[in-house]
């Protein structure tokens, strides 16, 4: 898995991040989802290496990476927290400017990262997401019989004791669908208690701030300044919460949004690797 590849700790100011790192070219920096780790681009990341360095850690709170001491300290597990644990993992690597792309929680990461550090981020693609005031300002019924564990792992203590009665059968996973190496790393992760607090943090900064962080961006008519990509699951449920996806990101940016969907589940760098790696690359070598 990630041959060729380099496995840090690497120390940022405010936490440490499990990173792998490889190849040659411009920068990209890869975010993972829920409840994965940076191994989720395991079949992605290798391929991306024969035209950019690629950059993949562990989110703060996820996989190995360094968790906030107090589980309910949302600024220490906001986007905008995460954001500069970017700028600085970049900078440690000696990258300045970097094209990001993010994935589910990772995407939001990656939008804050893009809103709050424009001069860093050349490009951005966000994969099954849009920004979370965006999300909670349309929440209706539906939505929160879809996406009811937002509201729930926001909840204090009590999601932690009901995952960690059984962490596998709540998070699921299969070895032949992941990988072997992948799911090992993710089962490792899942099993953790510190990890699946960590994970829970990000729902809960989202819930109590980072949407807060959007939309003082809106009233200050601040926008992405970036080209934005946003790639969708198909088979996931985001064109039918929201239609018309790029319609929705298209007030949050300056240049018009790109976008496409991809014919897959949710863990779209597991299931169609072929398929976003060219879209990737395509967005961006563009």
């Amino acid at each position: 898995m990630f041959e060729n590849f380099q496995l840090e700790m690497i120390r940022v100011p405010e936490t440490t991040l499990r990173v792998r790192h490889g190849g040659s070219g411009p920068p990209l920096l890869l975010l993972h989802g829920h409840p994965r780790t940076h191994t989720t681009w395991y079949k992605v990341a290798p391929a991306l290496a024969r035209q950019f360095t690629v950059v993949c850690p562990d989110l703060r709170g996820f996989g190995k990476s360094g968790k906030p001491s107090d589980p309910h300290d949302y600024e220490a597990s906001s986007k905008r927290a995460k954001a500069r644990d970017c700028v600085a993992l970049m900078e440690h690597l000696g990258f300045d400017e970097f094209f990001l792309a993010g994935h589910d929680r990772g995407s939001y990461t990656a939008f804050r990262t893009a809103m709050d550090h424009p001069a860093r981020v050349k490009k951005l693609a966000i994969l099954d997401g849009v920004p979370i005031l965006e999300a909670l300002e349309r929440c209706d019924a539906r939505f929160a019989s879809h996406w009811w564990h937002w509201f729930f792992f926001a909840q204090r203590d009590k999601p932690e004791q009901a995952i960690l009665a059984n962490p596998s059968e709540w998070y699921g996973g299969a070895e032949a669908s992941m990988g072997s190496e992948n799911f090992v790393d993710f089962f490792s992760a899942i099993q953790d208690a510190a990890t699946v607090r960590g994970m829970l943090g990000d729902y809960r900064a989202g819930i109590h701030v980072d949407h807060l962080h959007d939309r003082d961006d809106r009233n200050a008519g601040r926008k992405l300044i970036c080209p934005l990509h946003v790639i969708w699951s198909a088979k996931d449920d985001l064109e039918d919460l929201y239609g018309d996806v790029l319609a929705v990101w298209q007030p949050w940016a300056e240049l018009a949004v790109t976008g496409a969907g991809i014919d897959c589940g949710h863990h779209m760098a597991e299931e169609a690797p072929v398929e976003l790696t060219r879209e990737l690359v395509r967005f961006f070598s563009g």
